[in-house]
């Protein structure tokens, strides 16, 4: 079996870190925990990444280059259906290659206001869908992003818990996400 790429060892570490910061949050996450889970020691690990910050931030550059290239897919439809799947879909193909990373999104969408790099994620997210900035009372839409999170949310359990599942297409996760936004098939 041949050893492992360089980018096949970082893609490792930052999917499995975005699970953990994702699952635990980024206190809660050490650098130790990260290195258990890969499979590396500490040390190894912080060759890659000097400080935990330093890992943090290349998950969360990582998630937010995602998403804004979904984001780019999207732009300029109109808010709706025809960009809401756009958007799920590309989601769904990101959840397959790497259900972590969507978990890191999911919780983007629910961070508490003193977490700036899970914000930028979240805003990244409902930039996507063509949702102004929901903290902004007077342009909430409540019941679209209730139903944004819930499609969001629905996609990332299903691709999380149906990942060992071979026969799991992006089809059925933008079905899952696409019925969650109301919008039926």
């Amino acid at each position: 079996m041949p050893r492992p790429t360089k980018q096949e060892i970082e893609d490792e570490i930052l999917e499995t870190a975005a699970t953990l910061f994702a699952r635990h949050g980024f206190k809660e996450t050490s650098i130790q925990r990260v290195a258990d889970a890969v499979g590396y020691s500490k040390t190894g690990l912080l060759h890659r990444f000097p400080t935990k910050e330093a890992l943090q931030e290349a998950v969360v550059d990582r998630a937010l280059a995602d998403m804004r290239a979904i984001a780019d897919e999207a732009e300029g439809l109109p808010v709706g259906p025809d960009r809401d799947r756009v958007v799920v879909t590309g989601v769904a193909r990101l959840a397959l290659a790497r259900p972590g990373a969507v978990a890191l999104l999911l919780s983007g969408l629910m961070s508490a206001p003193d977490s700036d790099m899970l914000q930028q994620v979240g805003g990244v997210v409902f930039t996507a869908f063509g949702v102004a900035d929901p903290s902004c009372a007077a342009d909430l839409d409540l019941p679209r992003l209730l139903r944004i999170i819930g499609a969001l949310g629905a996609l990332t359990v299903t691709a999380v818990a149906m990942q060992e599942k071979e026969h799991l297409t992006v089809a059925d996760l933008v079905g899952v996400g696409y019925d969650a936004l109301g919008h039926g098939r």
